[in-house]
C-alpha cells in the first residue's frame, strides 16, 4: 500500500491498469489510451506474454510490434534492447528467463549477437553451461566473456565477507590453553572461570586461560565441495564454483572441488579460475551420489580437520544404502559433513525427502542455503558447532536434527 501522499492520481491509476490489461480493445474499459513510451512498453510485454491468435494479450493499436518474438536472433536482440530501456535490471532478468522458458529461445543464445544483448545473471550462466557442448566456436569466446562478468561480480560481492568470516573461524578453531595476553579469548575465559568469582573483590580469578591460536601459513582445514551437476542444480553449480575459488585462495584451507552426475570429475586444479571450472561442468544427466562420495572419501587424509559439503537435490541414481553408509563412516571418523539441497537465492528445489530425512537421522541435516548464509555455515562447520540452519518450511526437521 502507498501512503496518502503517494497515492496515484485517477489518470495514473487508469494508465497502470491499461498497462496491466494490455493495450488491445479488450482493455478499453480502463479508459486510457497507451501512446509513446507506454505503448512501446506494452509492445515489449505483448511480444513475450501475448497469446498470439489464440487469445491473451494482443498488439495495441499504438504499437508497431505483433505478439511473439519471431525466430530470428536480430528480432530477439532488438527486443532485449527494448526491455533494458523500459524496465529495471531485476525485471529484465525475470523477463529474459521467461523468454527462454516460454518461447524456447535457448538455441538463439548460441549466437554472438544475442549474447551481447542479454542482461547477464546467474540463471543465464546456467543456461549457457547447459548449451556448452552444442555451442559453436564463434560463440564460445562471447559466452566466456558473459560468464566471466557474472563470476567477477559475484566474487566482488562474496569474497571479502567469506574470507573474513572463515579466517575468524580458523583462528577460533585453533585455541590454545596457554595463550599470550593479546591472544586470550576473554569471553570464553570468563565463562570458564565463573566458579572462581570473588564477591569481596568483585572479580574473577582466571585459573584457566582460553586463547585463540595464532594465524599461520600452514593448512588448518580441508574442504571438499561435492557438487551435483544435474540440470536443476545450475545456479548452485555457479555459486559453488565461485565459493570454491574464494576458499582456494586462502592458504589455511586446502580446497577440493568435485562435480558429478553418473561420472565424477575432479576440477581442483582449475580452482584458480572459476570460469574454467564452470566450463568444465556438464549440466544434465543422471546422478550417482554414492560414487561421488566414494571418490571424496578416498581423498580425505585428515578426517578430524575436514569439512565435506555435498550440494545435491538427493535424487540418487546409485546405491542408496551405500551412500548413507559412506556418510555415516565419514562422520564417525571425525569429518564435518554438510548437506545443501541448493546454494542459491531461490530456496530448496524439489528434492528427495526420504534421503534428506535419512541424512538428518545421521546428524547431517539437509537444507537450502543462500549465498549470504554460506560463509556462516562454513564457519560453524570449521568450528564444529551447530549449523545456522534456516528454521523454515522443509528445513524445520533438519534444524531439529541439527540441534540434537
Amino acid at each position: 500500500m502507498t501512503s496518502g501522499t503517494d497515492m496515484p492520481t485517477g489518470d495514473e491509476r487508469a494508465r497502470r491498469w491499461r498497462l496491466v490489461l494490455g493495450g488491445d480493445a479488450a482493455a478499453d474499459g480502463a479508459g486510457w489510451q497507451l501512446t509513446g513510451r507506454d505503448a512501446a512498453m506494452d509492445g515489449a510485454l505483448t511480444a513475450l506474454y501475448g497469446g498470439g491468435s489464440g487469445g491473451g494479450r494482443q498488439q495495441n493499436n499504438g504499437g508497431n510490434r505483433s505478439a511473439g518474438l519471431g525466430a530470428s536472433a536480430p528480432s530477439v536482440a532488438r527486443w532485449l534492447g527494448d526491455i533494458r530501456t523500459y524496465f529495471p535490471s531485476s525485471v529484465v532478468q525475470v523477463m529474459q528467463r521467461d523468454a527462454i522458458d516460454r518461447l524456447g529461445l535457448s538455441t538463439l543464445l548460441l549466437e554472438p549477437e544475442m549474447l551481447e544483448a542479454v542482461e547477464a545473471d546467474v540463471h543465464l550462466v546456467g543456461t549457457l553451461l547447459s548449451l556448452n557442448k552444442a555451442m559453436p566456436e564463434t560463440t564460445k569466446e562471447t559466452a566466456r566473456a558473459v560468464v566471466r562478468k557474472v563470476v567477477e561480480d559475484l566474487e566482488k560481492k562474496l569474497a571479502t565477507r567469506t574470507r573474513a568470516t572463515l579466517t575468524g573461524a580458523l583462528d577460533r578453531s585453533a585455541r590454545v590453553s596457554r595463550p599470550r595476553h593479546h591472544d586470550i579469548d576473554w569471553n570464553r575465559t570468563i565463562a570458564a572461570n565463573l566458579k572462581h568469582y570473588l564477591p569481596e573483590y568483585r572479580t574473577i580469578v582466571p585459573e584457566r586461560l582460553i586463547g585463540y591460536g595464532r594465524a599461520s601459513q600452514s593448512v588448518k582445514k580441508e574442504v571438499v565441495l561435492c557438487i551435483d551437476q544435474s540440470g536443476s542444480m545450475a545456479a548452485s553449480v555457479v555459486y559453488a564454483s565461485v565459493f570454491g575459488a574464494v576458499l582456494a585462495s586462502m592458504r589455511s584451507i586446502r580446497t577440493r572441488l568435485v562435480v558429478f552426475d553418473t561420472a565424477v570429475v575432479d576440477l581442483t586444479d582449475q580452482l584458480d579460475d572459476p570460469v574454467d571450472v564452470l566450463f568444465g561442468t556438464q549440466l544434465g544427466g543422471g546422478t550417482d551420489i554414492n560414487r561421488a562420495l566414494a571418490y571424496c572419501q578416498s581423498q580425505i587424509t585428515r578426517p578430524a580437520e575436514t569439512v565435506v559439503v555435498l550440494i545435491s537435490d538427493l535424487y540418487e541414481g546409485g546405491i542408496r544404502d551405500e551412500m548413507l553408509k559412506r556418510v555415516a563412516a565419514m562422520k564417525a571418523s571425525g569429518v564435518q559433513f554438510v548437506t545443501l539441497l541448493a546454494l542459491s537465492d531461490e530456496g530448496a528445489p524439489a528434492y528427495d525427502r526420504e534421503h534428506a530425512a535419512a541424512l538428518a537421522a545421521l546428524g547431517a541435516p539437509a537444507f537450502a542455503c543462500t549465498p549470504d548464509l554460506f560463509p556462516d555455515v562454513m564457519a560453524a562447520a570449521i568450528e564444529k558447532r551447530p549449523l545456522p540452519i534456516p528454521d523454515v518450511g522443509a528445513e524445520s526437521g533438519a534444524a531439529a536434527a541439527n540441534r540434537n
